[in-house]
């Protein structure tokens, strides 16, 4: 073994991983807890059109908001790079040009609301009671767009500082408030629809509170205010390239999940609530997945930052090795329990029957999907955004192409076959890129 290879043994251990990812998953577990107690506490007001506003509402403005996740993403690869090379004045300027990103972005979606909210309620149309009460819970959750999406490029911050532990206390905190506010403010006060927006505005608001004070560091340097560093052209079109190129990436994939869900309504009901029920194991096992791919990104961005192949290489084995746990784990339990998880999670006969038919896809689906959601973190980390966009354009069209084959062919089975053969896609393309991304790690 090499010098470098046993220093890099030596500095990315099991326990540094661990250290990393855990919070992140722990963050991740309190997510569909929020979304549950939204629904639950506007439930107790007796009628459908609350609830159906509600989830309307939170869907548009998730949608909105996740277009902007490249912050988070993009942030992760240039502040690590920036921290593994010693250039401490770039991990603060990296921070603001992010902020910066993240304020013109919501207060453009502010100015632009009426036609934000025209566009997502002529596309999913409701009930006139429904879509009165979405737009009052619209109008209020608009105004803290720019904390909304601050959070992504916060996050992206604490991630490739190795701070996940103030990742996961933001998330806590941002989700324990609004919790608490959904009960107060819906069943104290009566407030409503408008109640359970309002708690999400002032939650919003202390997380991104919170989040600033855990980058505090960021902000103990006069770098993060040194306008001609922030606004360097050459880094900016850098940023902007980096953040188009994951956009675009992020866009095909949501469009092969949401066409999943399209498409498998043709089946009919049955078969598109059972398909509905499998895919939230698949939420199970991003979640858990998200810990070690973003413990993927931090380290691999910091190796290339050093232009140590060595610590790229041991950063790539250590944490695929914990994804490669997680999933093998994950694929057991559904397939020893996923009749029961079924059984929890619908009561309907004809939906549990339709569901344990389709379950072995989803017990497959961690062992084929690992190495894509592994690479996806590395690549990340390593800023290689053109390989992500062009390797996922690729997995693109090798899936519409399964599903043209094999979609008259096998129904639904042939609908979870493509989704499956997207995924191998993914590992496979992105994998053969991974040896050139470890040859240019510190090439001159």
């Amino acid at each position: 073994m090499t010098e470098a290879a046993t220093e890099a043994k030596a500095a990315i251990s099991h326990r540094r991983v661990l250290r990393i990812a855990l919070p992140i998953v722990l963050s991740n577990a309190t997510v569909p807890v929020l979304g549950a107690v939204d629904v639950g506490v506007v439930g107790q007001l007796g009628e459908a059109a609350p609830i159906g506003a509600v989830g309307l509402g939170a869907i548009v403005l998730s949608t909105v908001y996740w277009i902007f996740g490249f912050l988070r993403m993009g942030t992760v690869g240039l502040v690590g790079q920036a921290e593994g090379a010693g250039d401490k004045a770039e991990v603060s300027a990296w921070l603001t040009r992010a902020l910066l990103v993240a304020m013109s972005a919501g207060l453009a979606l502010i100015v632009l609301q009426p036609l934000i909210f025209w566009a997502a309620l002529s596309l999913a149309p409701a009930s006139e009671e429904v879509e009165g009460l979405a737009y009052t819970y619209l109008s209020i959750r608009i105004w803290t767009a720019p904390a909304a999406i601050a959070v992504y490029a916060l996050t992206g911050w604490l991630v490739a500082m190795e701070k996940t532990a103030g990742v996961f206390w933001v998330q806590l905190v941002m989700n324990g408030v609004n919790i608490l506010l959904d009960l107060l403010f819906v069943l104290v006060f009566d407030w409503g629809v408008a109640g359970v927006a309002s708690a999400t505005v002032i939650a919003e608001i202390t997380g991104v509170s919170l989040a600033l004070w855990f980058c505090r560091d960021a902000f103990a340097r006069p770098d993060w205010h040194d306008w001609p560093r922030i606004f360097d052209r050459a880094k900016l079109i850098r940023m902007a390239l980096l953040n188009t190129d994951i956009l675009l990436r992020s866009a095909m994939l949501m469009i092969i999940f949401s066409s999943f869900v399209f498409i498998g309504a043709r089946f009919g009901d049955v078969t598109l609530a059972a398909n509905e029920v499998l895919i939230q194991l698949m939420y199970i096992t991003a979640y858990a997945m998200d810990g070690f791919a973003f413990a993927a990104e931090t380290l691999i961005a910091r190796a290339i930052g050093r232009g140590d192949r060595a610590f790229v290489r041991r950063s790539a084995v250590v944490t695929s090795t914990w994804g490669l746990v997680v999933c093998v784990t994950l694929a057991l339990v559904f397939g020893a329990s996923g009749g029961w998880i079924i059984d929890l999670m619908a009561k309907d006969t004809d939906v549990q029957a339709t569901a344990r038919e389709f379950l072995p896809y989803m017990v497959a689906a961690p062992f084929v999907g690992c190495a894509a959601w592994m690479l996806d973190g590395i690549f990340i980390g390593a800023t290689r955004s053109r390989d992500m966009r062009n390797m996922m354009a690729l997995s693109f069209v090798i899936y519409w192409g399964a599903i043209f084959v094999l979609l008259p062919l096998y129904g639904n089975h042939g609908l979870w076959l493509a989704l499956l053969i997207s995924f191998v896609a993914r590992g496979i393309t992105l994998g053969m890129r991974y040896p050139a991304l470890e040859r240019q790690t510190g090439a001159a």
